[in-house]
This record gives structure tokens, C-alpha cells and sequence, in this order.
């Protein structure tokens, strides 16, 4: 970076890390520095009673109070935070204080990692603490970090806004408390489920990220060029199609966390890049599928919360099973009037204008029916409730009802006004699915961009045999979402898409605290 683009801190703390290399202390050292402890397991194992005990830790100067030999800093690691007592004269004994006053006092930084060798002890104020008996420099910090100060009750400084907080995440994760648990909170969902999947004897398993046809899903895909090959490829939109192969070839349950990728808008509940996992499993129905999934999803959310209860905004969600069953048709008849079994497509798209719900000629008979319950049916259901027996127009990979062949056999879970889970009993007739396929390539010929294309080979594979599977999609950043309280996908995803940086002056400087040698 250009020494002019740096501000006045940066450009200080530049001249420390000289000062300290010119008096032979590396600031980036290369040697291991070994921990044995952390501050959280400190404070709980710490005892007035025993010996003291002997620690070996490291972690980020947070906050420093100089008061002539003796100081304190607070040391964050990766469990919290920690007080560490420095006597000058027992860090740098005799001829070497003035190193304390030189090193310590004004080329020490907040944000900079040290590590700490010493005992710990409680202070006369109680407090849990570390007396060091040596000081290592580990990592100079050029970068003055955003600390929150308060005055008269008011925050100033806070690291707050969304913007830089999803496109700094490794600043938002030192600064703002609270933060690091929700992706602590992630990996437990991701463990849960995996548990619970594994203890059932199902298979975990990888499929291609790079597709030769976009299939599974009705989304429109990201496009890339294999130059060996000259082919277009396309980044997965889902990963159905392939799990269900491995049923053909003999697995009698798969499961898959896939990275996903659908060319798409950008809010609060979508990101073009994000992660579903899919499960398939042999020899069961949709039927079935429900009480495995909600049976999952109490389990997850006892294991995360301690609870079958979240609190998400202004709502307290229960993850209790058993969750209600709608059929999509009572659900749309119930909050619109609208009767669509007893339409065609000219009617349906006449009933969805007249209440306000716009549609155009590219849209078939599914489409409307989605756009109908979208905008007008999903966001009532806060609590989970499965949405049952949607159109055969609207599922292209699903077995029709078996009562009913104008409806095919599918839920989705709607949680908070929004679809958690997808669900079908697998269509596995391979000439019924190939005509589903041609039907896709009509709507794409009308205009539809999202349509499915024809996928020859999955329909080779089921034309050798699948047995009747029922899978679930399940979308795991919403879950996360769910299971932490969050009400944007952004504060789930450790970096989630953003647009171009603007160059400007940086907020950064703008907020950071004005470091007090």
C-alpha cells in the first residue's frame, strides 16, 4: 500500500514493528509459542484452594491499563477473554526496564498477539487473573481495531454497520461479542444431523459441483467454460439428480451437504452460494419422510438450544413434533379464495391478476400456482407446517398421488414464512419422468429460464431400475438461521457474497480507536 493512503495510526504502528525489528525483536516470529491453556477453562478449573497453577497462553491485546511498573491487559483467545497482570521489574528485570518502557508501553498495540507465559491468581478484586512471568511478541497488528467506548450510556465506535461487518467478518469476529457463537451454533446443527443420519446407517457421500446439464431444481445457473474440453459447465444448482443414481446403483440411503450455486437476486433470506443437504433413502414415501424429518429437526434443535423452542424475532418457534399437514390446495382455497383444482391454466392466470398477483404468458399452470402461494399463503405459516400434494405441474421429479394423479406426492416444511424443507416421494418411472422432462423443455420454449432441461443419462439410470425412495432438500443456512434467532442469511454465512468494494476512505479508520501510547 502507498505510505500516503495510510493514516496517521497505520503509519505509527508501521514505525513500531521497525522500532521493534531494530532493537532484535522479530514481530512475526517463525518459532512455535506452545499453549497449554485457554481463558474459559482457566476460569472455570481455577481453584483458591490448590497451588497456583503454571499457564502457557496467547491471543490479542484487547485492552491495556499503564500504571508505571505494573500494568493489565485483557488477552482475547479463542475461548474469551482474560486479565494479564505485568510487573515490569519481573518481565524485564535490572538493566532491561527501560525495555518495559520502550516495548511495552509505546510500541504494543491493541490488536497485536503476545503470548504469556506465568501463574494464575485471583486479585484483590476477585478477579480471576494471570501474573506473567514472560512476554513473547507474536504477531504485530498494522490495523487499529474498531473497539466499542462507551460514554454516559452512549456506544461510539461500534462496529455495527452490516456492510463492513459481512465484508470484515475476520474484524467482526474479534470486535462484536456474540458473533463467533452463532458459528459455533453452525457446526453443532451440521453434527446433529449428521448424527442422526449416521445412527440410521445412511451413506454420506460427494457428487460433481461441475454439471454437464443443470439439474434438480428449477433455477437458472452459473455458467462456465472447461477450455480441455471446450463444453460449457454448469456450477450445481442441486445435487438430486446424481444421489438418486447411487439408489439405482444399490446404496439404500445417501445424503450429501452441498455447496449449491443458482444465478439469482441477492436479500436478506438468499444467497446466489449456499449450502442444502439432500437425503434420499430407498423403500419409504413422502409419508415417511415427514415424521423422519421433523423427528430430525427436534433433535437438531435440542441439541443447539437445549430446547425445542427458538426465539426469532418477535416469534417463539416450536421444533416439538409433531408438525401440522395442509395440502397446498386447502391453503390456497383458505387465504385467497381461490379453488385451483377446479381451474386451467387461462383461469388460474386470471384469478391471480384479480387478487393482485402478478403473472405473464412464459408462466405455465406450476408457476402460477407458486406465485399464487408465495405471495399470498407462505408467509402466514410461522410455525413448522407442512405444506402437502402440490400440482403435478409444479414437481417435475415427483411420483404423482397415489389417489389423486393430478397432484404428485411432495411437501415442503414452511417455518417462519419461509420454506425450510422440500420433500417428495421419487418419481422412479422412466417413461413418465421423460415426458416430465419434455414438458420442462415447452416452458423454456415459452420463456421460462428456470425450466429443467432434458438429463438422457438420469433417465437411462432409472430405465435400469430405482426402487420407490423418498428424498429430502433441506436448506441448511435457513436452518441456521432458525436455530440462532437471525433474521438475515448474511449473519449465518462467514462471507457472504457481497458487490464490489467502492474505493474511499475506509470506515475503518473512521471508527477505530484512537490508540494512546
Amino acid at each position: 500500500m502507498n505510505p500516503s493512503e495510510l493514516s496517521e495510526q497505520e503509519q505509527f504502528r508501521r514505525r513500531s514493528l521497525e522500532t521493534l525489528r531494530g532493537m532484535g525483536i522479530e514481530p512475526y516470529p517463525a518459532a512455535e509459542f506452545p499453549v497449554d491453556a485457554h481463558s474459559e477453562e482457566i476460569r472455570l478449573n481455577f481453584s483458591d484452594d490448590e497451588p497456583a497453577r503454571n499457564v502457557s497462553v496467547a491471543g490479542r491485546i484487547m485492552t491495556r491499563r499503564i500504571m508505571g511498573k505494573a500494568s493489565f491487559v485483557e488477552l482475547q483467545d479463542s475461548e474469551g477473554r482474560i486479565q494479564v497482570y505485568i510487573s515490569r521489574d519481573e518481565i524485564c528485570p535490572g538493566e532491561n526496564k527501560d525495555l518495559y518502557n520502550v516495548v511495552f508501553k509505546k510500541l504494543l498495540d491493541i490488536g497485536d498477539f503476545v503470548g504469556i507465559r506465568g501463574y494464575v491468581f485471583r486479585t484483590q478484586t476477585g478477579e480471576i487473573t494471570i501474573h506473567a512471568r514472560e512476554l513473547t511478541v507474536l504477531a504485530k497488528s498494522l490495523r487499529p481495531l474498531p473497539i466499542v467506548k462507551v460514554k454516559d450510556g452512549v456506544r461510539y465506535d461500534a462496529f455495527d454497520d452490516p456492510e463492513l461487518r459481512y465484508r470484515r467478518r475476520y474484524v467482526d469476529l474479534v470486535v462484536n461479542k456474540g458473533v463467533k457463537d452463532i458459528f459455533l451454533k453452525r457446526t453443532a446443527v451440521y453434527n446433529s444431523m449428521r448424527s442422526y443420519f449416521n445412527a440410521a446407517g445412511y451413506i454420506e457421500v460427494e457428487t460433481p459441483i461441475l454439471q454437464s446439464i443443470p439439474g434438480g431444481a428449477s433455477a437458472r445457473p452459473f455458467i462456465t467454460h472447461h477450455n480441455a474440453l471446450d463444453i460449457p459447465l454448469y456450477l450445481r444448482i442441486a445435487d438430486e439428480l446424481y444421489l438418486k443414481r447411487l439408489i439405482v446403483g444399490g446404496f439404500e440411503g445417501v445424503y450429501e451437504f452441498s455447496k449449491n450455486f443458482r444465478n439469482e437476486g441477492m436479500d436478506r433470506n438468499h444467497n446466489p452460494e449456499f449450502t442444502c443437504m439432500e437425503i434420499y433413502v430407498a423403500y419409504k414415501d413422502y409419508n415417511w419422510m415427514m415424521g423422519f424429518t421433523e423427528r430430525m429437526l427436534e433433535k437438531i434443535c435440542l441439541d443447539v438450544n437445549g430446547t425445542t423452542d427458538v426465539q426469532v424475532g418477535d416469534h417463539t418457534i416450536s421444533f416439538k413434533a409433531p408438525f401440522p399437514r395442509v395440502t397446498m390446495a386447502e391453503s390456497i382455497r383458505e387465504h385467497t379464495g381461490i379453488d385451483i383444482e377446479a381451474l386451467d391454466e387461462d383461469g388460474l392466470r386470471a384469478a391471480a391478476k384479480a387478487i393482485g398477483v402478478e403473472v405473464d404468458q412464459t408462466m405455465g399452470k406450476g408457476k402460477i400456482i407458486d406465485e399464487i402461494f408465495g405471495e399470498k399463503c407462505e408467509g402466514l405459516y410461522i410455525q413448522p407446517t407442512f405444506i402437502i400434494d402440490y400440482p403435478v405441474e409444479m414437481s417435475p421429479l415427483t411420483k404423482r398421488h397415489r389417489s389423486k394423479p393430478e397432484l404428485t406426492e411432495r411437501f415442503e416444511l414452511m417455518v417462519n414464512g419461509k420454506e425450510l424443507c422440500n420433500a417428495y416421494s421419487e418419481l422412479n418411472d422412466p417413461i413418465d419422468q421423460y415426458e416430465r422432462f419434455v414438458e420442462q423443455m415447452r416452458l423454456g420454449q415459452k420463456g421460462d429460464d428456470e425450466a429443467m432441461v432434458i438429463d438422457a443419462d438420469f433417465v437411462r439410470a432409472l430405465e435400469y431400475g430405482m426402487p420407490p425412495t423418498s428424498g429430502m432438500g433441506i436448506g441448511m443456512d435457513r436452518l441456521v438461521m432458525l436455530m440462532t434467532g437471525q433474521t438475515a442469511i448474511q449473519e449465518v454465512l462467514l462471507f457472504p457474497q457481497m458487490r464490489p468494494e467502492v474505493k474511499a476512505k475506509t470506515a475503518e479508520s473512521d471508527n477505530a480507536e484512537q490508540i494512546q501510547s
